[in-house]
């Protein structure tokens, strides 16, 4: 069964673009990312699968239920994360915990301890005078506490120091190994490529690409950086260079041996032949639009 299903599913905000004809599958138990940048629709998408927003069209189901006629039964299952936390000022970090749980009828105060822990925030806390990166943890806490068999999370390290993105990362993970769906909605796209099986780019609404991650970072380029005496402009294939001082750099695309023969007849102090990182191919969907 399919965790997440949509079919041509439409947002429009009176004439604005929310987003348009979404076609998304997001198989059980995966792991995945949501790739584009603020104001591609990624926050639609999300408030729209969970009922906060209406669609304008399409429709779309999360386990096999509809997001409208099933909501209630849905929101059972769903650990949600928004890209903002705001809560009642005046209750402590254990009052919003526990007033979440009993929105459920649920006791969670066991995982909510451990998680906290890890996390390293005091319940006892205040929330108005929380961070805004240990508000985040509240809302980490509040979506995953009772243990949900799919986590929906928007944005969800803004805010968070480096060492907080790893632990938070653990516990994904372990969540995820132990049968739980993870939707990882994002701009950063290195915790999407370390992290992530699968993912889908998003671009004005509409979905560009979507596949497996190693598979999207493989754009058919190299990105080759040379320092010393040598101009690319003869080669085909080259694209995105980089020219400094001492070096320069280009995703190379072309013949292999038309590279080394001219490679060959260069002044060089140095060379480094790799693979684009997945900012890079991003970029690349972003600017061809979605054509490799």
């Amino acid at each position: 069964m399919d965790a997440i299903k949509t079919i041509k599913l439409s947002k429009f905000y009176g004439r604005a673009r929310g987003i348009v004809e979404l076609d998304l599958t997001v198989e059980q138990g995966d792991f995945f990312g949501f790739i584009g940048p603020n104001g591609s629709g990624k926050s639609t998408t999300i408030r729209t699968l969970l009922g906060l927003i209406r669609p304008t069209s399409g429709n779309a189901t999360i386990f096999g239920k509809d997001i409208i006629r099933d909501n209630t039964a849905i929101l059972a299952d769903v650990g949600y994360l928004p890209s903002e936390t705001v809560f009642y000022s005046g209750m402590s970090v254990r009052d919003v915990l526990k007033f979440s749980a009993k929105l459920r009828n649920l006791d969670c105060s066991k995982e909510a301890a451990l998680l906290c822990q890890r996390l390293q925030l005091d319940p006892s806390a205040k929330v108005e005078q929380l961070s805004f990166g240990n508000r985040k943890k509240v809302g980490i806490v509040c979506a995953l506490q009772h243990l949900p068999k799919i986590l929906i999370l928007d944005e969800p390290t803004s805010g968070l120091d480096p060492l907080m993105q790893r632990e938070f990362f653990s516990i994904l993970h372990e969540r995820n190994q132990d049968g739980a769906t993870v939707f990882l909605s994002s701009h950063v796209l290195s915790e999407i490529q370390r992290n992530c099986r699968t993912a889908a780019i998003i671009r004005e609404g509409s979905i560009i690409a979507c596949d497996r991650v190693e598979r999207l970072a493989d754009a058919g380029a190299k990105r080759v950086t040379i320092h010393g005496e040598f101009s690319p402009d003869s080669l085909n294939g080259i694209r995105d260079i980089q020219i400094s001082p001492n070096a320069v750099s280009f995703l190379y695309s072309g013949n292999i041996n038309e590279l080394i023969a001219k490679l060959a007849g260069a002044n060089l102090l140095d060379l480094s032949i790799g693979e684009p990182d997945l900012e890079e191919i991003f970029m690349h969907y972003y600017a061809d639009g979605g054509d490799k």
